[in-house]
């Protein structure tokens, strides 16, 4: 039998998962279909099932985005539960992954948006003065990004740096694979900040494309679990646009 918290184990749940992950032909199924009630039925009967949790065709930007949220919070955690424990804190770091863009927006003095002045998670920082918002961060639970405040630009590399220093000291050789899947991700990073409009998806798909092949090359190293949620996480993405574009698009029409 295969041990719960092993790489073994958790090498073949990401392989299961990962075989279920939709294909382009189903991902086209959901790009032409013009309403969020009919998305919602098709998509539910796929592997995006776990996702829709507490979305529905009456829901609103916000919370249809809260509710994602909270899946993927949920599936990183899952996944460091199929992880050794050593490798769970670098895991976890993961979930703050979603605070990121938040973060970046007060960080460039950006007025709160409503959502962020109703949300749990947010409501204490955004209430704070703009001036003492970095010293209240730093304070909490994501104090490691307190870092990037001055710089917003330098959010990610600061988020990197704090999955770094999680890493467990003795790697068993997983050292190459890791630093080739966080060169791969600051790389996608840096094209993605400097791409012009209608490039986005392309530097996605070439994304996604690294990803897979870093993937096949990953068995039984405990790299796999961090391409794995790379690659929900690109998922979770187009999801994500797919709903918010048909919300959008019912207000226009209704207007």
């Amino acid at each position: 039998m295969i041990e719960c918290g092993s790489l073994e184990y958790a090498q073949a749940r990401i392989g299961a998962r990962h075989g279920e992950r939709l294909r382009e032909a189903d991902w086209h199924r959901i790009e032409v279909l013009r309403e969020l009630r009919p998305l919602l039925e098709f998509a539910r009967s796929t592997a995006l099932r776990p996702w829709l949790a507490g979305i529905d065709a009456d829901s609103s930007v916000h919370r249809l985005e809260a509710a994602l949220r909270d899946r993927w919070r949920t599936v990183v955690g899952e996944v460091a539960s199929w992880m050794p424990a050593r490798w769970r804190p670098a895991l976890a770091w993961w979930s703050v992954l979603p605070d990121l863009a938040p973060l970046q927006h007060l960080a460039r003095d950006e007025e709160p948006a409503a959502w962020m002045r109703d949300d749990d998670a947010w409501r204490e920082l955004c209430a704070s003065a703009p001036e003492a918002r970095a010293a209240r961060l730093a304070g909490g639970p994501l104090a490691a990004l307190a870092a990037a405040w001055p710089a917003p630009e330098t959010l990610a590399q600061v988020w990197q740096a704090e999955w770094r220093r999680r890493w467990p000291e003795q790697r068993r050789d997983t050292g190459d694979m890791l630093e080739h899947l966080a060169s791969v991700l600051l790389d996608h990073e840096r094209r993605f900040s400097v791409a012009t409009s209608g490039q986005g998806w392309l530097q996605r798909t070439s994304l996604r494309a690294r990803l897979a092949l870093l993937l096949r090359r990953a068995t039984l190293d405990p790299a796999a679990a961090f391409i794995h949620l790379a690659l929900c996480a690109l998922d979770l993405e187009r999801l994500r646009a797919e709903l918010v574009r048909r919300v959008v698009f019912a207000r226009w029409a209704v207007a």
